[in-house]
């Protein structure tokens, strides 16, 4: 049989990234609900508004993991991780602005702070335990 594209099976090494985009995608989303609701508790507030506080992140985080197609590298630091990170947080703040939450500069600031360090940070722990253990 003479293709151009030639006719493979799945491997193990093939289904890898995709066993590893949930993990990750997990990862990403709880650090976009602990970053909101850790903001909420700094500020005295309840925990139980943390959606509310999380949506426009979270829809960020949703719209830059489909634009950049985060799952072909969701472990990677860059291009990924940082795209995501600076996605998440850009979308994010631009709803809030939308919908007439605060976006003061200090509060950009925290949130890419605190938000880098959340969602590059799981993926360098990811990558380093990965090389430690093979």
């Amino acid at each position: 049989m003479s293709s151009r594209h030639p006719r493979t099976t799945a491997s193990s090494s093939d289904a890898a990234p995709t066993r590893a985009v949930w993990p990750v995608l997990t990862a990403d989303v709880l650090a976009v609900v602990v970053f909101a609701g850790l903001g909420r508790l700094s500020h005295g507030e309840d925990l139980l508004g943390t959606p509310v506080t999380a949506w426009p992140f979270l829809v960020g985080l949703a719209v830059t993991w489909l634009v950049c197609r985060a799952w072909r590298a969701p472990g990677g630091l860059w291009p990924t991780g940082i795209v995501v990170w600076l996605g998440t947080v850009l979308l994010g703040m631009v709803l809030r602005r939308l919908v007439g939450e605060g976006t003061h500069w200090s509060f950009v600031v925290v949130t890419l702070i605190v938000t880098g360090i959340f969602l590059l940070g799981h993926r360098a722990l990811g990558r380093l335990l990965a090389r430690r253990c093979p």
